[in-house]
C-alpha cells in the first residue's frame, strides 16, 4: 500500500509532536518531515517530496501563505491544507490565492482530520461552503464576475467524471479555459498567480494528453468532466 507522505509545518512544538504521534498511527500515512517555519518547509520540499503539507500560517522567518505561493510554484503537484487557529477570511484567501487545496482548524476532531488528509489526496478540497460564498463575494466586489455557481467549488463537483487523475483545482483551471479566460484572468478568478496557473495548465495538458486549449475543452466536454458553468449575477 502506497503511504500518504505527509510534512507538518507549525512552530508550536507541542502542536509538531502531537500532529505526529496521531497520524503515526495511521497505516496509510507516514510523516516525512518536520518543520518550524516556511523555509523549512522549503527546504523539506526540495529533500522528502511530500505529497502533502498541513502548514500553519503564523510562523517566523516565512509564514504559511508566503511558503504555500513558492512551495506551489516550485512544487505544484504537492497538497497544502492550511491548519490554523485563525478564522479571519483574510488568511484563508490568502493561501487558497496560492493554490492551498483548503483549510482546517486546528481545533478539529483528529479523525477529522485525518479524512481531511485522505479527501485532499484524492484530488479533493478542503473549502466549506461558508468559506467558497466569502470567496465568490470577495470577486464580485473586486470586479471579478464568477463563471460558476457557489456549488461549483464544492469537491463533490469538482470530482465528477474525472478520470485523467486531476486535482480538484486543476479542474477548476480547466473551467476556466473552456470559458476562453486568459491566463492572467484565470489568475484573478481563482486568486492564483499567473505562474501557478500556467504550472496548472500544464499539469492538465500532460494528464489529458493534449497540445493546447481547443484541444482540452473539448476532450473534457466530450468526457463530461465539465459541463456548460451556471452563471451567477451580482446583486442589484
Amino acid at each position: 500500500m502506497m503511504k500518504i507522505k505527509v510534512l507538518i509545518v507549525d512552530d508550536q512544538e507541542l502542536i509538531l509532536e502531537s500532529l505526529n504521534i496521531v497520524l503515526e498511527m495511521e497505516d496509510d500515512i507516514e510523516i516525512v518531515g518536520l518543520a518550524k517555519n516556511g523555509e523549512e518547509a522549503i527546504n523539506h520540499c526540495a529533500a522528502s517530496q511530500p505529497d502533502l503539507i498541513l502548514m500553519d500560517i503564523n510562523m517566523p522567518i516565512m509564514d504559511g501563505v508566503a511558503a504555500t505561493e513558492k512551495i506551489k510554484l516550485r512544487f505544484p503537484l504537492t497538497k497544502i491544507i492550511i491548519l490554523t487557529s485563525y478564522k479571519e477570511v483574510e488568511y484563508v484567501l490568502a493561501a487558497l490565492s496560492h493554490g492551498a487545496e483548503g483549510y482546517l482548524l486546528k481545533a478539529i476532531h483528529p479523525k477529522n482530520l485525518i479524512a481531511g488528509i485522505r479527501v485532499v489526496h484524492t484530488g479533493g478540497t478542503l473549502i466549506s461552503p461558508e468559506m467558497a460564498d466569502k470567496m465568490i463575494k470577495s470577486m464580485l466586489k473586486n470586479g471579478v464576475p464568477p463563471a460558476m455557481d457557489t456549488s461549483d467549488l464544492k469537491p463533490e463537483t469538482l470530482e465528477k467524471n474525472n478520470e485523467f487523475g486531476l486535482s480538484a483545482r486543476e479542474v477548476e483551471v480547466l473551467h476556466k479555459l473552456a470559458l476562453g479566460l486568459r491566463n492572467q484572468d484565470i489568475a484573478k478568478a481563482l486568486f492564483l498567480s499567473e505562474g501557478t496557473v500556467k504550472n496548472y495548465i500544464s499539469n492538465i495538458y500532460s494528464k489529458l494528453n493534449v497540445k493546447g486549449r481547443r484541444e482540452a475543452t473539448y476532450k473534457a466536454r466530450e468526457t463530461g468532466m465539465i459541463i456548460d458553468p451556471i452563471r451567477i449575477h451580482p446583486t442589484e
